[in-house]
């Protein structure tokens, strides 16, 4: 893509984040090379609206911020959840990867514990201990704020000059989608940020910083502001038009196609409210959500994604500009050719949440010989599964992992399934069973699962929460959600009973059938010491 080289505003601290190059390059106005003096023109505020959201915000960090392991955002801070969720497992050691990831305990079916191999020292001891600036990128908590504020300030940046910007056509439509586009971008931000830190920064100017930190749900509510501000101002846009001709040129040519693409304004509403629906949920512990929380989240997915809307997605290419087809996503990080050979190590736990039958099952994982780490590195990494590249050819059915260049789809933000399981759960919390099942069929039939529909069958209260949990793990496998729902469901953190009833290959190769995990994992992340240092 040609307009696609943008090389500066890529180092996403916040407290240095700049949304322009080397001062030297200020007077050349390249629109390809976006600075706040070639933004000053509608080909650069374009240029600068793609490039200020897809490279600071999911290319990944300076190289000395990151490596091959860990490297982009979408395949490693969002790695770093699934390792979490308990959908992938890791035996490297970059950024203390396989040790934060690993499980105070574990009990086979003989009754043997398998300790962390830290242990004494807990999930949680060990991440605040390494959330030293020293380690610089070798923090596991730096990845995504840094990458987020990146992305936030990219935002700002547009905000900042869209308003100066002499545009042809209508000049207003033009200018209000991209402010639409900036806000939703900040939303979403600050959605990831106060959903896996304790704390965090409400920064709405370009290129300036604060140290005045606010709690988590604040940042959510800040979150929640400007997605609204993105809706209240698409609801004033209609489709077509000077409207397409802004989308079609901020969104990356290799990422407009499967469910991308230019979105209508009723399309990037509904995008929106599945956005705030995942909000509510993912932040709060589900026992503790109140009759009007559900009901927020009914009201919200019943107005969210629909089969048929566009979102945006994520795509590779073959030159790697965002998403490297080999190493950019989760999934093709956990795809290989036999167990055990590529950097994410597929779950046991996560294939145990498959039905007999589940199509999705047969299509996308490849049992063979038990891949055994070292034992001094964890303790539920083991495996017999792998992801096959491009499925095993089933018809009609998701793959999850497909290395050919352009060939996935990458859901940055919400999807259609999401949101169908959100509103399951709504219903299931608000005594409409039925209309739960008839969402989680529908979930299951858009991904050809080919497993009999639930509706017509008789389902207490309690077997309908459990299809929803295991079919969001299914459904929604490698999209970055597994961590919050280990959280909400009380299966990860300190003190709660863990997995029970779990597969687990142990060090000598058994598969043990009823074992239980203790994760006792930190619930969410202090603020990175690589932001407090300065």
């Amino acid at each position: 893509m040609k307009n696609f080289k943008i090389k500066c505003a890529a180092f996403a601290l916040v407290l240095f984040v700049v949304a322009a190059c080397d001062k030297n390059d200020l007077n050349i106005p390249n629109p390809n090379q976006p600075t706040p003096a070639s933004a000053s023109t509608e080909i650069g505020i374009l240029a600068l609206s793609q490039g200020g959201i897809y490279i600071n915000g999911f290319r990944g960090l300076d190289s000395k911020y990151n490596d091959g392991v860990y490297g982009f955002f979408w395949s490693g801070a969002i790695g770093m959840h699934e390792m979490l969720g308990d959908n992938i497992g890791i035996e490297a050691a970059n950024a203390f990867l396989n040790q934060f990831s690993c499980p105070d305990a574990v009990t086979l079916d003989n009754g043997t514990t398998v300790l962390n191999p830290n242990s004494p020292k807990t999930q949680y001891e060990l991440l605040r201990q390494v959330n030293d600036n020293a380690n610089q990128g070798s923090n596991p908590t730096f990845h995504e704020w840094a990458n987020m504020y990146g992305l936030n300030n990219g935002a700002n940046t547009i905000l900042a000059l869209v308003e100066g910007i002499k545009f042809s056509g209508n000049a207003d439509v033009k200018k209000k989608t991209l402010q639409a586009w900036a806000y939703f971008w900040k939303g979403f931000a600050y959605a990831r940020i106060g959903s896996i830190y304790y704390a965090g920064l409400i920064n709405n100017k370009s290129n300036e910083t604060t140290n005045t930190f606010v709690s988590k749900e604040k940042i959510i509510e800040e979150s929640n502001a400007n997605f609204d501000k993105a809706a209240t101002l698409l609801g004033g846009l209609t489709a077509g038009g000077d409207y397409d001709v802004v989308l079609k040129k901020i969104i990356p040519d290799f990422c407009q196609g499967g469910k991308g693409g230019a979105l209508s304004p009723a399309a990037w509403i509904r995008n929106i409210n599945t956005m705030k629906a995942r909000n509510i949920l993912v932040n709060t512990p589900a026992a503790s959500m109140t009759a009007a929380q559900w009901g927020s989240v009914l009201s919200l997915t019943n107005s969210g994604i629909q089969a048929d809307d566009l979102t945006f997605i994520g795509r590779s290419n073959v030159a790697g500009d965002i998403w490297a087809a080999l190493n950019g996503s989760v999934a093709s990080k956990a795809t290989g050719t036999k167990p055990g050979d590529n950097t994410y190590k597929v779950s046991e736990r996560l294939v145990q949440e498959f039905k007999t039958g589940d199509k999705r099952l047969t299509q996308n994982f490849v049992q063979g010989t038990a891949w055994i780490g070292n034992v001094d590195r964890g303790n539920v990494f083991n495996t017999r599964f792998f992801l096959k590249d491009g499925g095993t050819g089933v018809a009609g059915t998701i793959v999850y992992s497909n290395r050919t260049p352009g060939a996935t789809d990458l859901y940055l933000v919400g999807s259609y399934e999401e949101n169908e399981l959100m509103k399951a759960e709504a219903k299931i919390n608000t005594n409409d069973i039925t209309g739960a099942l008839t969402s989680i069929d529908a979930v299951r039939t858009a991904q050809g699962a080919g497993l009999g529909a639930l509706v017509g069958t008789t389902v207490s209260l309690a077997n309908a929460k459990e299809e929803v949990r295991r079919e969001r793990r299914c459904a929604l496998a490698f999209r970055g959600l597994a961590f919050y729902d280990a959280r909400r469901y009380g299966i990860s953190e300190k003190g709660s009973a863990g997995k029970t009833g779990a597969v687990v290959v142990d060090g000598t190769g058994k598969v043990n059938t009823n074992a239980t995990v203790k994760y006792n994992y930190l619930d969410y992340w202090d603020v990175p010491d690589n932001e407090l240092a300065y």
